[in-house]
């Protein structure tokens, strides 16, 4: 009988390692999307969107579909999402795995000021103008408005609607990988003086730290936020193994 694997996706990371595990034909495996993005790319794999209700709902879910191991591939900074899935896979007595992808480390040339949030990096920024390169999801720009004498430079996956509320924003669309080139360009042509992001890891958007460096600007940096310790992995690949251990399959060559 086929293991049911269920996916909490959202990354790059996610849908590679749907990928992998679909590639073996004694898994069935179903990817689920929070449903932030309005038009992610393509999954390869069954997908589901939208929320479940808590993780009474997430294990109602497991009940019914009966799954057989959950794997949260979610963003470093979807705390909710994996207390929620950590939680769930108790509730309903379902192996749990992560795949935890490492944050970056600084170096040296990098000029990083650590905070918890949006609001800390507003405090972060300073009431002289500056101008500012935010490199943040929509959910996280609202408190930007309270520093409305910064001109912003604001990137997104999806259009920031409504707008901010403040004089000088300026709004682009843009999915990752991004070219270290291409990030010196941009930063330079809007004279960018400070960023703000998150320590999201990975390569896909580690190019504007690279450019960041290069031209000395600083970076106000989101700490990572606390997640469950369960058992995972950092790699896709250690991951898939993982996995297909939990599943029985490794012995048998699957």
């Amino acid at each position: 009988m086929r293991k049911s694997v269920l996916i909490l996706g959202g990354t790059t990371e996610a849908r590679q390692l749907a990928g992998k595990l679909a590639a073996h034909e004694a898994l069935r495996v179903t990817l689920s999307l929070a449903g932030r993005t309005e038009h992610p790319v393509a999954q390869g794999v069954p997908t589901r969107m939208g929320g479940f209700g808590g993780p009474e709902g997430l294990a109602a879910y497991f009940r019914e579909h009966r799954i057989d191991l959950l794997i949260d591939a979610t963003h470093p900074y979807a705390a909710r999402i994996s207390a929620n899935a950590a939680e769930a896979a108790k509730l309903a007595d379902v192996p749990l795995l992560a795949l935890r992808r490492p944050g970056w480390e600084q170096v040296s040339g990098d000029r990083w000021s650590l905070v918890d949030d949006s609001t800390g990096a507003v405090t972060a920024l300073g009431s002289v103008p500056r101008r500012v390169f935010l490199a943040l999801g929509r959910q996280e720009l609202l408190p930007f408005e309270q520093a409305p004498q910064h001109s912003y430079l604001v990137r997104s996956v999806d259009p920031v609607e409504p707008p901010l509320a403040v004089p000088n924003a300026t709004y682009f669309l843009a999915r990752g990988p991004f070219d270290r080139d291409a990030e010196r360009a941009m930063l330079q042509a809007h004279r960018t003086e400070i960023i703000v992001c998150k320590n999201s890891g990975g390569g896909a958007t580690y190019a504007k730290i690279e450019a960041a460096r290069e031209l000395g600007i600083e970076v106000v940096m989101f700490r990572r936020p606390l997640l469950p310790a369960v058992p995972g992995a950092e790699s896709i690949d250690a991951l898939v193994q993982l996995a297909l251990h939990e599943c029985d399959l490794t012995e048998r060559g699957e």
